[in-house]
């Protein structure tokens, strides 16, 4: 039986995780005067301590909820990077990129229902 709290810790750390994603890309699109700053400015720092952070929920995520729910969970991300793409750097959905998010979806859903 799983207590659907752990699931939802998993799930907030798997959304914290995609916002660290986010964090880093806009870390990627600035010019920085050196490698050195490129990798220790605030951004990729809070970003990588999120990442940490989210390690941390999943660990305790994992304790109350069976490991065949896990990457059904974590496969969310794959939704959250996509409307983040979307809504923060204006990414254009093509068609192409449609049909492998319902391809990804469609996986999750028939993997879901073979796990239970």
């Amino acid at each position: 039986m799983t207590d659907y709290r752990y699931a939802a810790f998993l799930l907030i750390g798997v959304f914290v995780s995609a916002i660290s994603q986010v964090m880093l890309k806009k870390a990627a699109l600035r010019h920085y005067e050196s490698r050195i700053a490129e990798y220790l400015n605030p951004l990729v720092i809070c970003a990588y301590m999120l990442f940490v952070g989210t390690t941390f929920l999943s660990i305790f995520a994992y304790k109350g909820i069976p490991l065949s729910m896990g990457p059904i969970l974590e496969a969310t991300s794959y939704i959250y990077v996509t409307l983040f793409g979307i809504v923060i750097f204006k990414e254009k959905m093509t068609s192409r990129k449609w049909v492998a998010l319902m391809l990804i979806l469609f996986g999750i859903a028939l993997y879901s229902f073979g796990a239970m």
